[in-house]
């Protein structure tokens, strides 16, 4: 795994640029945690992170398609070393790619954009890190890894069961994906704390486990079990308690805890191999920075996860 200059500039503890190195650049690229896109190319980078500025299928509030670029924009006021990972995850290599222009015909669409543009990076086996966007974006990406990774299941937190088979004239909106996506791997949802009555009686019989909120227990061992050796995990940031994020298009009271949430996804790494995973429904405008500044967080604990934990 190749060694990496983190940053074209040196940096203090606030993470502001001092330009102690000889460097053409005078201010951070516009990259995750202003990598140097130089060093973090496509071929050499573990991680290749996916922006995708789409929130046509929104139904409540929009302005997810402002959180890849929020999200980018606070991932670069963060540190590279991880405290609880004791390395910097991101000597694994992240690339970050250009975003994928929305495309207005609708999500079925935007669906097959997606899933054309995860094809080569899930083929080249690296781990895909998807920004959304509305939860609709992650149809495409779930359906691009489970071609290239036979027998995947999908790990899909969320506040809401999106399991409707339509919702407002389309069957490929955020209130549909974990159901399209059930249509071509298991399943499991975790955190789910609002569903309508269709959506109540189509889980069970499609065989999809569930597991709302509140985790008093912490299951996390019997979600596991629910999952195949290799795994996509879609996060819809509304399953955090919205205290945590209150920044995203439709929340809902409740929700996971910041450690309980890491709990989780360090469990699933340490016992299962992550393949990709995507971060959506960030609403900017919704809530303070500092929501923007959590999801990047929550981004680099992924990637960290997936490449050091990974079987």
């Amino acid at each position: 795994m190749p060694a990496y200059q983190s940053r074209y500039l040196a940096h203090d503890h606030e993470g502001r640029g001092q330009g102690l190195r000889a460097t053409p650049m005078t201010s951070l690229p516009f990259t995750f945690l202003g990598l140097n896109p130089a060093e973090h190319t496509l071929d050499r980078s573990a991680v290749v992170l996916l922006p995708v500025p789409y929130d046509g299928a929104a139904s409540y509030k929009a302005g997810a398609r402002e959180g890849p670029e929020a999200i980018i924009a606070a991932s670069r006021e963060m540190e590279d070393y991880d405290m609880e990972l004791a390395c910097e995850p991101c000597s694994a290599g992240i690339h970050t790619a250009p975003a994928l222009e929305p495309h207005q015909a609708g999500p079925q669409h935007m669906a097959e954009r997606v899933k054309k543009a995860v094809r080569p990076i899930a083929g080249a086996g690296k781990l895909l890190a998807l920004l959304g966007g509305d939860h609709s974006v992650s149809i495409g990406a779930a359906l691009a890894m489970a071609e290239a990774h036979p027998g995947l299941s999908v790990l899909y937190l969320d506040a809401h069961a999106d399991f409707r088979d339509a919702y407002q004239g389309t069957r490929w909106g955020h209130a549909s994906a974990a159901r399209r996506i059930a249509e071509a791997c298991p399943l499991t949802l975790v955190g789910v704390r609002s569903m309508a009555l269709e959506e109540a009686q189509a889980l069970p019989a499609k065989g999809v486990a569930v597991y709302p909120a509140p985790l008093t227990e912490e299951p996390w061992d019997a979600i596991i079990a629910t999952l195949t050796p290799r795994v996509y995990l879609s996060l819809d940031l509304d399953v955090l308690d919205p205290s945590l994020m209150p920044a995203v298009g439709t929340p809902e009271p409740g929700g996971l805890g910041w450690y309980q949430t890491l709990r989780l996804l360090r469990r699933v790494g340490e016992q299962r191999r992550i393949v990709g995973f995507d971060l959506v429904e960030l609403a900017p405008r919704e809530g303070p920075a500092s929501c923007a500044y959590t999801a990047a967080k929550l981004a680099y604990k992924l990637m960290g996860y997936a490449t050091l934990l990974g079987k």
